[in-house]
């Protein structure tokens, strides 16, 4: 078989994927019709070379066969990302925004990764399309993402992601049938969440379009808003509470919903990554607190609300702000700093390391310790009802210390083109981890990329791919061995 015949399903699968995408143009250019603004005609335009070239991809690849191998799998995960993002920038650079094509592939990129770094300002005089339209980005991403962690990463065997597969998963190195059967169940969630989150919102105070913007942005932990304030904007205790809420619920591995609908009544407490999640926020919540009151002297029910809303924030890799906490000294800085590489579950939204992979770490590491103490001795290592075999155990240590190296790598890289040491290594760690601010005064939760050179910024859009897509599922594209038959 041919090159060409191999990857006519990914052909395919990916014509379906810009006809959704070309779809999900609508609500926006509605939005700026009854706004009476220009835009939607970029939208309309938009959208229609989006649909042709997905009908063209669809009906070029007629008969392809709908299942993918791993070879076609990892093809497709990273072409589908870079896809979607080149077209969903093309209202962002055609719109009245004014905006180059970098910024353009920048801020789709970022979207559907759920990164939430921006380079655009004055967010609060846009238009409703454009603030709809990133949003809606975020969203897709975040359904997207849930879907490969669940059901294509566990048998891509990438970085330990096999100590995932669900209790319904084979052997079977065939994909998109169990794709399809589990897609449409958290498609039903994650929807269920944002709807509740919306609600939620619009009770709280917010308008309809902002609650509508936040909800999908907090549920896919993407952490675009309507306001260059974020959500500092609305000056609500209430607003954080309920966005907090989501955030951690967008952090849950969305498998355990299934499970909990299906009668599960225990999913949650049992899940050893929800447990690690919530253990891991609740003690930086109370170190960060008792130091904002002894240091700083702030009241006490403030630092919490300050401390647990952007601890959230930043765990779960959803990036909103409620204050500049850079401000809060040279602990603090360090501590979120550090708290960038952690993320949320596995199989969420979240970007970063992840729960999982500290937790089988914590145990190699406390079983090689208790092999030099009793070198003799036998003693196994489960993650839940799973046994952390070597492969697993080898997969975790690959992916993290990949991660840190290529943290490394991309702030030096970064630093060659002119960007400061915070900017860069802090940019470095939150384009990887799909965090979305970063430290200092440029790119901090008050500033955004837009002053970075485009060089820098093609740099971090495709380190904001290699995190979403958990690097090897990319950088196996790279070696000789994935194109020989």
């Amino acid at each position: 078989m041919n090159l060409f015949e191999t990857f006519r399903p990914v052909m395919f699968i990916n014509g379906l994927l810009l006809m959704v995408l070309a779809v999900s143009m609508s609500p926006p250019l509605i939005a700026d019709l009854i706004a009476h603004n220009p835009d939607w005609q970029v939208f309309a335009a938009s959208a229609l070379a989006t649909l042709m070239t997905g009908l063209f991809l669809v009906f070029s690849q007629g008969g392809a066969e709908l299942e993918l191998n791993i070879k076609q799998a990892f093809m497709l995960t990273t072409t589908g990302w870079i896809l979607l993002a080149a077209f969903a920038a093309l209202p962002l650079r055609f719109s009245n925004l004014d905006i180059g094509a970098t910024d353009a592939f920048f801020e789709a990129m970022s979207g559907l990764t759920t990164t939430g770094s921006t380079v655009l300002a004055g967010l609060d005089a846009m238009p409703p399309g454009i603030l709809l339209w990133r949003s809606i980005l975020q969203w897709i991403g975040g359904i997207g993402i849930i879907v490969m962690a669940i059901a294509i990463l566990p048998f891509l065997r990438s970085g330990g992601m096999q100590l995932f597969r669900t209790e319904s998963s084979d052997m079977s190195e065939r994909v998109v049938p169990r794709i399809k059967r589990m897609t449409g169940g958290l498609v039903l969630t994650y929807a269920g969440l944002t709807i509740s989150c919306a609600a939620a919102l619009w009770w709280a105070g917010m308008t309809p379009l902002d609650a509508i913007i936040h909800a999908m942005t907090t549920l896919s932990t993407g952490g675009f808003s309507s306001h260059d304030a974020s959500i500092a904007y609305f000056h609500s205790a209430l607003i954080e509470n309920i966005v907090l809420v989501f955030m951690i619920s967008g952090s849950i591995p969305f498998i355990v919903y299934l499970k909990f609908a299906h009668g599960d009544l225990k999913a949650f407490t049992r899940d050893p990554q929800i447990r690690g999640l919530l253990g891991i926020l609740t003690t930086m919540t109370v170190m960060l607190t008792t130091w904002l009151v002894i240091k700083d002297g702030f009241p006490i029910l403030d630092a919490l609300r300050l401390s647990a809303f952007n601890i959230v924030s930043v765990i779960s890799t959803t990036g909103f702000a409620s204050t500049d906490y850079t401000l809060w000294g040279a602990l603090p800085l360090g501590a979120f700093f550090l708290m960038t590489f952690i993320g949320g579950c596995t199989g969420s939204t979240s970007g970063g390391i992840k729960i999982l992979r500290f937790q089988v770490l914590r145990m190699v590491f406390s079983g090689y310790v208790w092999r030099l103490i009793y070198p003799h001795g036998v003693r196994s290592n489960n993650y839940g009802d799973s046994p952390i075999t070597v492969d697993v155990a080898v997969g975790v240590l690959v992916f993290t210390l990949t991660f840190v190296v290529l943290t490394g790598l991309v702030g030096l890289l970064l630093t060659s083109l002119g960007l400061d040491l915070d900017t860069a290594m802090s940019g470095a760690a939150t384009a990887i981890a799909n965090v979305g601010p970063g430290l200092g005064n440029i790119i901090g939760p008050t500033g955004n990329f837009e002053p970075l050179p485009d060089t820098a910024k093609w740099v971090l859009a495709f380190s904001m791919l290699l995190g979403r897509l958990e690097f090897f599922t990319v950088l196996v594209l790279f070696t000789p061995g994935y194109w020989r038959s």
